[in-house]
């Protein structure tokens, strides 16, 4: 379904048991990604809870007005909440969907039972070590200046959005499919302008590891242990600063362990919910 939310139509599914308690699924990827992925990866949680995901402003199907902001992203979720659920949720949020949930968090704390983080971070303090990695891949189908001007928001065009990014994709799987990944980049609604906005002007001032004391649900952290782009030491900070939480690293995953280790991550994330009555 599309929902207008605050001026902009946002493209939204419904999945699972209407009776159960709500999780909301945040995509990353600003301008990359969709909520597809999380459909592939939680719909088995579908028996018990009622799953909601969304693509974000900016992204996959939902319209792109501006601002793509923090604070336009977490009031989008907000109002959607209220629009659909009106009580508190579960949120889930991966890599920079990460982010949101925990700006969520800590702007609607009422809001929310619960939150889920997968392979995220909660400052900038590694990002370089992310652009170093994917300099010393010795990538042969991307320049580095290329890798620069991405990281840095800076990406001329949709075509040089999905060129530079399939170039990237050996990076962030254990086990690379170069068959299946081709199908993945064809199939990507590429908005190089949201993904602009995120990296030139939001990730630069991003911050938040002074407040995650005050988070006060449960929080369930998870990142692979190979992951490049958000690393195990992002977590490690995240988990340092909560204090109640369950932390998790997947030895054999790099940035999806909800996929590459699909069956291990639900049976994981069950015994989460299960624990905290969730």
């Amino acid at each position: 379904m599309k929902r207008m939310i605050n001026g902009n139509e946002l493209y939204i599914e419904e999945h699972g048991n209407p009776n159960g308690k709500a999780i909301f699924f945040i995509h990353g990827a600003p301008g990359l990604g969709d909520c597809r992925s999380d459909i592939k990866a939680f719909s088995d949680l579908g028996t018990d809870y009622r799953l909601i995901f969304m693509d974000m402003r900016g992204s996959g199907r939902s319209e792109g007005k501006p601002p793509f902001t923090h604070e336009q992203w977490t009031e989008d979720i907000e109002s959607v909440r209220k629009e659909l659920v009106d009580e508190p949720i579960i949120i889930l949020g991966g890599s920079y969907g990460g982010f949101l949930a925990l700006e969520y968090v800590l702007r609607y704390p009422e809001s929310v039972r619960a939150v889920l983080l997968r392979d995220t971070a909660a400052s900038k303090r590694f990002d370089q070590d992310s652009v170093q990695a994917a300099k010393d891949a010795n990538l042969t189908d991307v320049s580095e200046d290329e890798l620069i001007r991405l990281f840095a928001g800076e990406v001329a065009s949709n075509e040089e959005f999905k060129r530079v990014f399939s170039a990237i994709q050996p990076l962030y799987t254990v086990e690379y499919d170069e068959v299946a990944v081709k199908k993945k980049m064809d199939s990507i609604y590429y908005r190089y302008e949201t993904h602009n906005a995120a990296f030139k002007y939001n990730k630069p001032n991003y911050n938040i590891v002074d407040q995650l004391p005050s988070i006060n649900v449960p929080v369930f952290i998870t990142v692979g242990r190979h992951d490049w782009i958000t690393p195990v030491e992002c977590s490690d900070e995240i988990a340092s600063h909560i204090p109640n939480h369950e932390y998790h690293i997947f030895e054999q995953s790099g940035h999806s362990p909800h996929h590459e280790e699909n069956e291990l991550y639900l049976a994981r994330l069950r015994a989460f919910f299960n624990k905290y009555e969730l």
